[in-house]
């Protein structure tokens, strides 16, 4: 049974705003996009096992730098991203402006705030780096860290309310 995790982020700021969800179904970076509701989304299933299911206000851009039919990463700055990735289908990773996300076989969610990413692991484990630096932390199932500018990175086991809010908004 492959391993599941959920991640989460928090970061604001903008880099490429999502089209809005009355768009009809399209391509976005060799994904196909289609939409969800309660809570509103918009869903992007890509080759490979891949899914990208982003929040109605997300900041995001996928990102296909080999021309390969599945992305290989998402810049996200702002809202939260989940995002399923099929094991044994190749890395994946989110970049933000605080962190930077790699996962195999996993599912992860990722929010935007201003200043701070915050990490959290349902199931499995995900690598976790400060954006810009070289060393970072691995968490398991429970763990969650807050990335920011100046702060230490400390892996914490998170709250079930904390856990339970964030994956509301995606209707789980």
């Amino acid at each position: 049974m492959p391993q599941r995790i959920s991640v989460i982020f928090a970061i604001l700021s903008c880099l490429a705003v999502m089209a809005p969800l009355s768009s009809p179904a399209q391509q976005a970076g060799g994904c196909v996009r289609t939409e969800a509701s309660d809570p509103a989304r918009v869903i992007f299933k890509c080759a490979n096992g891949l899914v990208l299911e982003a929040e109605a206000a997300a900041v995001l851009q996928i990102q296909d730098v080999d021309g390969q039919t599945r992305p290989d990463s998402v810049d996200l700055t702002g809202r939260a991203l989940l995002i399923e990735v099929a094991p044994g289908s190749g890395p994946f990773q989110i970049l933000t402006p605080h962190a930077i996300a790699a996962v195999r076989g996993t599912v992860f969610i990722v929010d935007v705030g201003k200043e701070v990413t915050s990490v959290f692991v349902e199931r499995g484990e995900v690598e976790v780096t400060r954006r810009g630096g070289s060393s970072g932390v691995t968490l398991t199932a429970g763990e969650g860290v807050d990335v920011s500018e100046n702060t230490p990175m400390v892996t914490t086991q998170w709250g079930q309310q904390r856990v339970d809010e964030l994956l509301a908004r995606f209707g789980r």
